[in-house]
């Protein structure tokens, strides 16, 4: 008797377009069409998010404020709402809810669903994604991207393909050509440092890295090889996760005026290990694994990590590990611009997503 194959997955990734930056557009007219980054103009602000005016002029999240300016001298800056993007966020997660129990948030603007089986029985998953696009636009004013494919990875590859307002779909038959004319810095995974190296080695898209054996990668990658070898054939077996653990809990800070003194630092580390124990504590976590990141004036950052046999029991106990790793690296070479601390390692396991917090954007 032959053994009869589980269905090909229906995989749909679902992205707002420049979701906070859009959600400050509607609610005040004046910046529609204009361009617009949600965070701090101030001297050590960083942009959280920019509209799609703003991105021609070459601003992205994550951009210090002061570049972000000096690209876009007409730029608006507005400060950020999270309580009203959580809001938002939530109402386009009952509509996926519509569809499928196998929804997995990655942040607050984009999920994967798993829509192999659905609530309504649609065979067709571009069907689900344009009525999910269709009722967030309906219940919000908001436009979504989505990209669907037989996996997660080529689902979240497609839905940048023809942003905002698009989809695109990519097909088991599509999906290798697909992936050999990828550029390489598109790989999800694949960041400016290694896309720069793989060019160095003649791997500028995807055909290029099939070229090589799993053996051939392992030389030039080492434990990273394997997950490009399989990424470049559009392998990825991750199934949709709707609890996914959480891994870790930090807050990090970036400060006004770099600091260079180790009691400057211990002042501005307090509150982080505040908030961070206070999150712990309310999700019943304990972490074995404390992490502390340094970020220099020229933006150089350094992490610092110390794990125990046994979680961490108390605040003070955090502290003192945070104090351990703090110590050696003062006085630094160069200004401190930001600190952050995590912890990691969980032997409880409470809401699902990482959560990391921020006292400033």
């Amino acid at each position: 008797m032959t053994e009869e194959l589980p269905p090909q997955r229906k995989i749909i990734h679902v992205d707002m377009d420049a979701f906070f930056a859009s959600v400050e557009q509607r609610d005040n007219p004046e910046l529609a069409g204009k361009p617009v980054a949600v965070g701090s103009p101030a001297a050590r602000g960083v942009v959280a998010a920019a509209s799609y005016e703003a991105r021609q002029f070459g601003v992205h999240s994550a951009m210090a404020s002061v570049v972000a300016a000096r690209k876009c001298p007409s730029l608006i800056f507005t400060p950020p709402r999270f309580e009203v993007y959580r809001a938002i966020s939530a109402q386009i997660r009952e509509i996926f809810a519509e569809h499928t129990d196998l929804i997995e948030p990655l942040s607050l603007d984009e999920a994967y669903l798993d829509v192999t089986v659905n609530k309504q029985d649609i065979a067709i998953a571009t069907e689900i994604a344009n009525r999910i696009r269709q009722a967030i636009f309906e219940a919000t004013g908001l436009t979504a991207s989505a990209g669907i494919g037989p996996n997660k990875f080529i689902a979240k590859m497609a839905s940048g393909m023809n942003k905002p307002n698009g989809f695109c779909v990519i097909t088991p038959a599509k999906a290798p050509l697909f992936m050999e004319s990828l550029r390489i810095e598109k790989f999800h995974g694949v960041g400016p440092a290694t896309a720069a190296r793989m060019k160095s080695l003649g791997i500028a898209t995807g055909a290029d890295l099939k070229a090589l054996t799993l053996s051939q990668l392992e030389q030039r990658f080492g434990r990273s090889a394997r997950y490009y070898y399989d990424l470049c054939r559009g392998i990825d077996h991750r199934p949709v996760q709707p609890n996914r653990e959480r891994k870790s809990v930090g807050a990090e800070d970036t400060f006004a005026i770099d600091i260079d003194t180790v009691m400057d630092a211990r002042a501005h580390l307090a509150p982080l290990i505040d908030k961070v124990w206070a999150v712990m504590t309310k999700r019943n976590l304990a972490g074995r694994t404390v992490t502390l990141k340094i970020k220099f004036a020229d933006f150089t950052q350094i992490t610092r990590s110390r794990s125990r046999g046994q979680a961490v029991r108390s605040r003070d106990e955090f502290e003192e590990l945070v104090e351990a790793l703090l110590a050696p690296e003062f006085p630094p070479e160069m200004p401190v611009r930001l600190l952050g601390v995590t912890l990691s390692g969980f032997e409880v396991e409470g809401t699902p997503a990482t959560e990391q917090l921020s006292l400033e954007i």
